[in-house]
C-alpha cells in the first residue's frame, strides 16, 4: 500500500506520466502536452523538495557532533552531513545545509517530556508537502521569519507565515524574494533604520584598472542608490524606445548592444554630462525618483517608505532626507491635490495620473518591469472604444506586454479607483479555458494588500 506521506509526490508523478503520453522525447510533445508536462514537472519538483528537506534534516540530526564516531556521516566516510548530502545529490554543500535547515524548521518537534509538537512553521510544512511551494521559496520565508521572530512576536509571525505561503504559490523564487522583503518591513518596520545605518556606514566605491579595462565596484544604501538606478534605467528605456525608429536590425549601423552594455554607456554619458555641465539634454525624462509614504507614518516618524522600482523599503527618516533633495518626488499617501480623472477632455495621461498609476501598479502589471520602463495605456481604447483618460481605465504596461494584451487576447480588469485597487490579468481561453484572473501589479508583492 502506498505511503500516505508520499502520496502528493506519487500523484504528481502519475500526472506527469499521463501528460507525457506516448511521446518518445520532449521535442515530440505538442504545445498542449508541453504545458501539461511543464506544470506536472513543477509539482513533482516542489513535492520532491519537501521530501529532500525532511531527509536532509534527518541525516543532519543523525550526524550531529555529539555522536562522535557514531555520526551517520562519519560512518559513511564524510566529514559532515552537508558533504554527505552534497555528494549523494550532486549538489553543493551550501545547498545541502540550506535543505537541512529548512527540514528542521518544518519538521515536527518534541518537548522535554517527549510529547510531539507541531512544526515550528506548520504552514510552510503543509505547503511543501503538497507541492504548493518549492524549497527555494520556503527557505526564503523561513529565514525571514526567523530574523523577525523576536521583534514581531509569535502571533504576528504566524499571521505573516500564512499570508506568505498563500501569496508565494505560483511565484518564482525571485518574486518570492520581493514578497518576503515587503513582509519583513511590515513585520519589523523599526528594523529598517538600523539596516540602513549599517549599509550607509559600509558604503564604498572602489576603482581600478586591469588588463585594459576600468572596474567600478559600488556599494551603498538603498536611498542613495535609488537616483543612480533611476537615471541609468531611464537611459536604457530611452535607448530601446529609439530602436523602434532605428534602421533594420540587420543594417550595418543597427544598435546591437546588450542591456549591460547600455547601462555602462549610460553611466559614462551621465558623468560626461556632469563634467561638461552644458545642459545638452540627456534622455532622462523618466529618471524621476518617487518616494511613497503614508501620512500617518510621515507625521509620527515611524514605519517605512518605498521607492518606485526598488524592492527594499526604507525608513521614514531616509524618506525625509530624500524628499529634501532635488529630483525626488515625495508622494504622501492619504492626501490629494490634483484632478486625476479627466474623462474625454485629455487623451494622454497627465503626470499626476501617472504617479497615481505607479502607486497602484508598481510598474508593468504583467511582468513587473519598473515604472520608468512602462507607459500608461487605456484599457478601453481612446479612439475605438471612446475610453476615458481616468485611473479606472488606465494601466501601466511595458511595450512587450502591451503588444501581448492587444495581439494575444489577454484581458485586464481593475477593481475600484483607490490606491488600494487591485489589477487582475485575465488569460485568453486558449491559455486557460476558465479564464481565471491572476493578481497583477503592486498587490502581488504587498503582504498587507
Amino acid at each position: 500500500m502506498p505511503n500516505p506521506h508520499l502520496s502528493p509526490l506519487l500523484e504528481a508523478v502519475a500526472s506527469l506520466e499521463e501528460a507525457w503520453a506516448d511521446a518518445e522525447c520532449g521535442t515530440d510533445l505538442s504545445r498542449t502536452q508541453l504545458l501539461a508536462v511543464n506544470a506536472a514537472i513543477g509539482t513533482v519538483q516542489r513535492c520532491f523538495d519537501g521530501i529532500r528537506a525532511e531527509v536532509a534534516a534527518g541525516i543532519d540530526h543523525e550526524s550531529r557532533s555529539e555522536l562522535g564516531a557514531d555520526s551517520l556521516a562519519k560512518q559513511q566516510g564524510f566529514r559532515s552531513s552537508s558533504s554527505m548530502i552534497a555528494a549523494t545529490n550532486g549538489g553543493s554543500m551550501g545547498e545541502a545545509a540550506k535543505l537541512a535547515k529548512l527540514g528542521k524548521a518544518t519538521a515536527p518537534r518534541s518537548n522535554l517530556l517527549g510529547e510531539r509538537l507541531p512544526a515550528k512553521y506548520p504552514a510552510v510544512q503543509a505547503a511543501l508537502a503538497q507541492g504548493a511551494i518549492g524549497a527555494g521559496a520556503a527557505a526564503l520565508i523561513v529565514a525571514m521569519l526567523d530574523r523577525a521572530r523576536l521583534r514581531a512576536g509569535a502571533e504576528r509571525i504566524a499571521e505573516a507565515e500564512a499570508l506568505l505561503v498563500g501569496s508565494a504559490a505560483g511565484l518564482s523564487v525571485d518574486d518570492v524574494r520581493k514578497l518576503v522583503t515587503h513582509a519583513e518591513a511590515w513585520l519589523d518596520p523599526d528594523g529598517t533604520r538600523p539596516r540602513e545605518d549599517e549599509a550607509r556606514a559600509n558604503r564604498s566605491l572602489t576603482m581600478f584598472e586591469r588588463d585594459g579595462s576600468f572596474f567600478l565596484d559600488l556599494r551603498t544604501d538603498i536611498a542613495s542608490g535609488a537616483p543612480i538606478k533611476a537615471a541609468i534605467q531611464a537611459w536604457v528605456t530611452a535607448t530601446f524606445q529609439a530602436r523602434t525608429t532605428a534602421p533594420h536590425p540587420d543594417a550595418a549601423d543597427a544598435d546591437h548592444r546588450s542591456v549591460a552594455m547600455i547601462q555602462a554607456d549610460a553611466l559614462t554619458a551621465i558623468c560626461e554630462h556632469v563634467a561638461d555641465c552644458d545642459n545638452g539634454g540627456l534622455p532622462m525624462s523618466g529618471a524621476t525618483v518617487v518616494v511613497r509614504v503614508s501620512l500617518d507614518d510621515l507625521t509620527a516618524g515611524t514605519g517605512t517608505a518605498t521607492i518606485d522600482g526598488v524592492d527594499h523599503p526604507i525608513s521614514v527618516s531616509a524618506c525625509r532626507r530624500m524628499a529634501a533633495s532635488g529630483g525626488v518626488i515625495p508622494a504622501v499617501l492619504g492626501a490629494t491635490s490634483e484632478i486625476l480623472d479627466w474623462g474625454r477632455e485629455k487623451r494622454l495621461f497627465t503626470r499626476a495620473q501617472r504617479l497615481a498609476l505607479v502607486e497602484r501598479d508598481g510598474g508593468c502589471v504583467m511582468c513587473g518591469l519598473p515604472p520608468e520602463m512602462t507607459k500608461a495605456h487605456h484599457l478601453r481604447w481612446w479612439a475605438r472604444d471612446a475610453g476615458p483618460t481616468d485611473l479606472g481605465n488606465g494601466v501601466l504596461l511595458c511595450e512587450s506586454c502591451h503588444h501581448r494584451v492587444h495581439d494575444n487576447g489577454w484581458g485586464i480588469r481593475v477593481d475600484g479607483t483607490s490606491r488600494r485597487s487591485k489589477v487582475w490579468i485575465i488569460p485568453p481561453a486558449n491559455i486557460d479555458p476558465q479564464r481565471t484572473p491572476r493578481l497583477g501589479g503592486r498587490a502581488r508583492y504587498d503582504i498587507a494588500a
